[in-house]
């Protein structure tokens, strides 16, 4: 449709005019890249490691990450929902305490039990008295046919309280999370090496995204956790206290930022190929590439890291931590990835980025950038 469109407006796409004519790519507008090119290639080391550096600082609150489920105890006060969750989990007055908010059920199998129901039920309540963080417990009682016991806890802490135990269905939809986001990320990662070797015809390349990749997820969410579970943006996000991860946020960006930085990956790399192929000469191939295309990937991780932002602003935790995590992760991806990080790893490594064995060359099919 863009094209059909821009056929249709012809040149008046150009009526409204900017007060000074953009410049082109491939013209002299791309003096700045140039330098910012070449001082990359004359230390490549030092931007390697201050780029790896930058990214392990941030991937380091990574290692506390805590999945859990942000309930209405973070939502804003004076809220309906906030209100009625701080009158449930008030200590005098009308509340009930702070785990009033998150109950939790728990059942005793009495198949294939040895003792009387009545017995297990005695020394189910007596070891629930002694346990430390039940601040109160439902008669334990059998169920009709006499299978189960049942009764219901109420902790002393509340539901986003690392030391209170999640309900059931919560635990499983984690722990598939958990099962599942590995398996994922490394679907994803497979496929992704797989096109960049058959585009590019180098293993050096599609094992450098990965890589890097990778390294970016895990800056994006060291920052989450430091945000918003040390609670070190609580002010800015508006946040009334420290939370969990949400167990699927962590899925969610991956698959997207997995996306967005494969395009500016593909963008950056092939402009860089076309200059190597053209030209034989690595050094001068990266540089060209990047000075091209710098500017624009620029441009739109701003769009983007806008965008994101914008839904800092929502009431709702678990969207301000999806809009935090994803700005984050585009702009580190933007930055200190393709600017940096690509084309300085590129610079060391020289001819050796676009080796591949004539074996596997042959047997790839071969497509375009």
């Amino acid at each position: 449709m863009v094209p059909a469109a821009l056929g249709l407006i012809g040149t008046r796409v150009d009526r409204v005019r900017l007060r000074r004519r953009p410049v082109a790519e491939g013209t002299g507008g791309r003096a700045g890249g140039n330098r910012y090119a070449a001082l990359v290639a004359r230390c490549p080391r030092a931007f390697l490691a201050a780029g790896l550096a930058l990214l392990a600082v941030c991937a380091v609150p990574m290692l506390s990450l805590r999945l859990g489920h942000v309930d209405a105890g973070a939502d804003r006060p004076g809220s309906s929902t906030r209100t009625a969750y701080d009158w449930i989990a008030a200590a005098d007055g009308p509340g009930f305490g702070k785990g009033a908010n998150g109950p939790v059920v728990t059942v005793v199998d009495l198949s294939g039990a040895r003792a009387p129901a009545d017995r297990i039920a005695a020394d189910v309540a007596e070891a629930l008295t002694a346990t430390h963080g039940i601040a109160a417990f439902t008669p334990v009682r059998p169920s009709p046919d006499g299978r189960i016991l049942v009764t219901t806890l109420t902790p002393a802490t509340g539901p986003q309280d690392a030391a209170t135990g999640t309900v059931a269905a919560q635990a499983d939809f984690r722990a598939t999370i958990g099962e599942r986001l590995p398996l994922v990320v490394g679907i994803v990662l497979v496929l992704a090496f797989l096109l960049l070797l058959a585009v590019f015809r180098s293993l050096v390349i599609p094992l450098k995204a990965v890589v890097l990749n990778l390294l970016t997820t895990a800056a994006s969410y060291g920052v989450l956790v430091a945000v918003f579970q040390w609670g070190w943006g609580d002010a800015l996000l508006g946040l009334s206290e420290p939370v969990p991860i949400e167990s699927y946020v962590p899925m969610m960006m991956f698959a997207i930022v997995f996306g967005l930085s494969m395009d500016y990956e593909i963008f950056l790399l092939s402009r860089i190929a076309e200059a190597w192929h053209r030209t034989g000469d690595n050094r001068l191939a990266v540089g060209e590439g990047l000075s091209a295309t710098a500017r624009v990937i620029s441009a739109a991780a701003f769009i983007m890291t806008a965008v994101f932002l914008s839904f800092t602003a929502s009431p709702t935790v678990v969207v301000k931590m999806l809009a935090l995590g994803l700005a984050i992760s585009v702009i580190v991806d933007a930055t200190v990835v393709r600017l940096v990080l690509v084309p300085a790893a590129m610079f060391l490594m020289g001819r050796a980025n676009w080796w591949i064995p004539r074996r596997l060359d042959r047997i790839l099919p071969h497509l375009s950038a």
